[in-house]
C-alpha cells in the first residue's frame, strides 16, 4: 500500500449529509437518507430465467420465456424479478422516473441557480481553506466531466482523489492524468495492497454472489472519505446522476457499504488477513460521516442537462479525453463483471438499465438501444484477453475462472449482513416522517 501525491501541474436537489457513495459506480449504496426507497435484494434468478431469451428477441418469438415482458417505453424486462408493468406495458422503473425525477433532476434554469448557490456555500465554506471540497476520480466520462464542471463552471479548488485497486486500465489513469493536468487540480492516488485485494476478490468469487464490484468499490469509498477527514474537507462530490443512472434493479446490486457481509465472505473463504484493507463501518457510514463530521454529499450533474455523448466529445476535445468503450469499463474487473459475469451466470444485462436511463432521459430511442442489445455484450477478443489478464493477475487459470462463473449461484442474503438494521432504519425513518420530522 502506498500514497502517491501529484502535483497541480501533473435523491437530491442541493446538499445532504453524507454517506459513503462513488463519483461513478456500477454498486447499489445505500445511503440514510434514502433508506425508505431502497428494499434488500430478492431471489436471484432461477436457471430457467436465466436461460430466457432475453430483450435481443422479437416479441412473440417462438421460444421465449411465456413469462417474459419487456417495456413498451425503455427496454428493462423481467430479468429483473422485481419489476412490474402498468395496463399499457410500462415498467415500474419508468414509473418511478415520472414520479421523482422532477424532484431529482433539474437540466434548466432552475438547476442552474440551485447549481450557483450550491457552488457559492461551498466556496463560501472553503475560504482560507487549501481544498473547499473532494472529487473521486475513476477516469470514468461522470467523474471526469464533473471534475471539469468544479473547476471551471462552480470555480472551486477541489482534491482529486484516485484509489488504484489494482484493475485500472491504461486509459483510465491516461483520463485522469489529463485531466488534473489540463485543470491544475491536485492529484492524490492511494494504491490498495494488491494481494489483500487479490484475496478479498477471490472470496468473492468463491461466494457466488452478483455483485462482484463490492470489494473495489467499498475501498473506493472508504479511502475516499478517509482523505476527505484528513483533509478537513466537508463536501464531497459525486458524479452519480438521474441523466444517465436512473435505472439500475436493486436486485441486480448490492450495498457495498455493508462490511458485515464484506467481512463474512472474507472469513468463510479468504485466505489471509485483511490489515491494510480499510473498512467503513456501520458508525460512520450512517452516524459519523453525516452527523458528528457534518459532511455533505452534492450531486452537481443533477443541476445540469448532462449529456453522456455531448459529454465524452467535449472532454476529448479539451483534455485529450479518450473514451473506454463502455459504462465503468475503466475498470478491466468491471468490464469483466458486468459484460460476462452478470449476463453469463445471473442473466442480468446491465446495459439495459443504462441503455434505459439514457432512453428516459432523452438521449438516445428506444429502437437504438434495442440495436445496440443486439449485439454481444462483449467483444469476443476483448473478453479472451481480459480472462487471461484477470485469471493472471488473481493466480489462477482460465479454466478456474470459468469454473467459478458456472459455480452454483448464491444470494447475498445467504451470507451474514446488515440488512436487518438497514430494514430498522427505514422502519424507524418512515415513522419519523409521519411524525414531520425529518432526519
Amino acid at each position: 500500500m502506498s500514497t502517491q501525491t501529484q502535483p497541480k501541474q501533473s435523491m437530491i436537489q442541493g446538499m445532504t449529509p453524507a454517506t459513503p457513495i462513488p463519483a461513478s459506480s456500477s454498486t447499489t449504496i445505500m445511503p440514510a437518507q434514502e433508506l425508505s426507497q431502497t428494499s434488500p435484494q430478492r431471489q436471484s434468478q432461477t436457471q430457467s430465467q436465466k436461460n430466457q431469451e432475453g430483450p435481443q428477441g422479437q416479441d412473440g418469438q417462438e421460444g421465449k420465456d411465456p413469462n417474459y415482458q419487456q417495456c413498451v417505453r425503455c427496454v428493462m424486462d423481467t430479468t429483473d424479478p422485481e419489476i412490474h408493468f402498468n395496463k399499457d406495458g410500462v415498467c415500474s422503473h419508468c414509473q418511478e422516473f415520472d414520479r421523482y425525477a422532477n424532484t431529482i433532476w433539474s437540466p434548466d434554469q432552475k438547476g442552474a441557480a440551485l447549481l450557483e448557490s450550491m457552488a457559492a456555500k461551498i466556496r463560501a465554506y472553503g475560504k482560507n481553506k487549501e481544498y473547499d471540497c473532494i472529487v473521486g476520480m475513476s477516469g470514468g466520462v461522470d467523474s471526469s466531466y464533473l471534475l471539469y464542471l468544479a473547476v471551471r463552471v462552480m470555480k472551486l479548488r477541489p482534491l482529486a482523489v484516485h484509489v488504484d485497486a489494482g484493475w485500472n486500465s491504461e486509459l483510465a489513469v491516461r483520463n485522469i492524468e489529463n485531466l488534473c493536468k489540463g485543470l491544475n487540480v491536485e492529484l492524490f492516488t492511494h494504491v490498495v495492497d494488491w494481494e489483500e485485494m487479490r484475496d478479498l476478490q477471490l472470496a468473492y468469487l468463491k461466494s457466488g454472489v452478483p455483485n462482484q464490484d463490492v470489494p473495489q468499490d467499498h475501498i473506493f469509498f472508504s479511502r475516499l472519505y478517509e482523505f476527505a477527514i484528513k483533509n478537513d474537507i466537508k463536501y464531497v462530490l459525486s458524479g452519480a446522476n438521474h441523466a444517465t443512472e436512473s435505472v439500475l434493479p436493486k436486485a441486480w446490486g448490492y450495498n457495498a457499504a455493508d462490511c458485515r457481509q464484506i467481512k463474512a465472505i472474507h472469513k468463510l473463504f479468504g485466505t489471509r488477513p485483511l490489515e491494510q484493507f480499510l473498512m467503513t463501518g456501520l458508525f460512520k457510514t450512517y452516524l459519523y460521516y453525516p452527523y458528528v463530521k457534518r459532511m455533505k454529499l452534492v450531486r452537481p450533474l443533477d443541476l445540469i442537462n448532462y449529456n453522456k455523448a455531448e459529454g465524452i466529445e467535449f472532454l476529448a476535445n479539451e483534455f485529450d479525453w479518450v473514451y473506454y468503450g463502455g459504462k465503468h469499463f475503466e475498470s478491466r474487473w468491471t468490464r469483466f463483471f458486468q459484460s460476462y459475469y452478470l449476463p453469463k451466470k445471473f442473466g442480468y444485462d446491465k446495459r439495459l438499465a443504462h441503455l434505459s436511463s439514457l432512453i428516459l432521459s432523452g438521449q438516445t430511442t428506444r429502437e437504438d438501444a434495442l440495436k445496440e442489445l443486439a449485439k454481444l455484450p462483449y467483444n469476443e477478443s476483448t473478453l479472451a484477453n481480459d480472462l487471461e489478464y484477470i485469471a493472471k493477475k488473481l493466480w489462477i487459470s482460465v479454466e478456474e475462472l470459468e469454473a467459478f462463473v458456472a459455480a452454483p449461484n448464491r444470494r447475498h442474503e445467504d451470507y451474514p449482513s446488515n440488512m436487518a438494521f438497514e430494514e430498522f432504519l427505514r422502519f424507524v425513518k418512515r415513522s419519523l416522517q409521519k411524525l414531520g420530522i425529518r432526519l
